[in-house]
């Protein structure tokens, strides 16, 4: 009876993960997804996550049940990494292109988009490129070898410990609406080795700002 008792009174699972493919106009893309248990009306906008470049959506494997808990979450295998498809060429333009095509086949009217290193700059290109899909973006390792695309969505920008400081001019001309916040404690597996510390920035930035 007592061993019983303590079972019925675990707290249920807040949050959920599965994995599925959905198609885009390169073939299909590989999809983690994470989402609150609650399935009530209250969730707050839903998120993508995308991965650096020789990467993919394990990237995100313990931060995805962090972030998840008061929004759906999807992290796609970018075109031609993980056990997506590959488009016709590795430009950002494609793997946006991609992204947009997750978002439009989910229907959803408005994303927030969490993006690392070479996931960032895919970020911008789909920012610049569908700014009434894109509501705030969360960057980590800008790439400043090439030029940005200027976006006008809120942002906040995680400085980390690989990023070189002669980037920083160009990320803020691109990112005017952009909070700027160092997180040079952490390496570069900073999802890895913080993701509850992460979620709860992320989510802070997030919930502070009217959504729009």
């Amino acid at each position: 009876m007592t061993k019983t008792a303590k079972l019925s009174t675990q707290s249920p699972l807040a949050v959920r993960s599965r994995r599925a493919y959905f198609d885009c106009q390169f073939g299909q893309l590989h999809v983690r997804t994470a989402f609150p248990t609650t399935g009530g009306f209250d969730e707050q906008v839903t998120m993508f996550c995308l991965h650096p470049a020789q990467g993919s959506s394990r990237t995100f494997t313990r931060f995805l049940p962090e972030i998840a808990d008061v929004r759906s979450v999807y992290a796609p295998d970018l075109p031609g990494c993980g056990e997506s498809d590959p488009s016709p060429t590795s430009a950002t333009t494609d793997a946006a292109a991609a992204v947009s095509d997750l978002a439009n086949d989910l229907r959803l009217r408005q994303i927030d988009v969490l993006g690392l290193q070479t996931g960032a700059a895919v970020a911008l290109q789909l920012a610049a490129a569908r700014p009434d899909l894109v509501r705030r973006l969360v960057l980590v390792g800008v790439p400043t070898a090439d030029p940005l695309p200027t976006v006008k969505q809120p942002a906040l920008v995680l400085r980390a410990r690989f990023e070189p400081a002669s980037g920083l001019p160009m990320a803020r001309a691109a990112l005017p609406n952009g909070k700027f916040v160092d997180v040079a404690e952490y390496a570069e597996d900073l999802f890895e080795a913080a993701p509850k510390t992460l979620a709860k920035q992320i989510s802070a930035f997030l919930s502070s700002l009217t959504v729009g």
